[in-house]
């Protein structure tokens, strides 16, 4: 079964262009989006099972070094969507 998992994204104010550019390019992220508030990007991802999750977290996405911050949240249900 497949997990999904949103992350929100806290990231160096004026990185934000070339650091979403970046993290679109991963074969894992559904949607990227760039938000106005407490977060500054929230990242949708599909991988077949946790350790690809982990991997994805600790291997690509945490170590972009205009990254400071990430909160996963791991969709238990999805109700609708793709």
């Amino acid at each position: 079964m497949a997990v999904l998992a949103y992350i929100l994204v806290t990231m160096k104010s004026g990185a934000e262009r070339e650091v979403l550019k970046k993290v679109s390019s991963f074969e894992e992220a559904q949607e990227v989006d760039l938000l106005y508030g407490e977060y500054d990007a929230i990242v949708k991802v599909r991988v077949e099972e946790m350790p690809q999750l982990d991997k994805f977290l600790t291997e690509k996405l945490r170590v972009l070094p205009d990254i400071f911050l990430t909160t996963t949240m791991i969709v238990a249900r999805q109700y609708k969507g793709k």
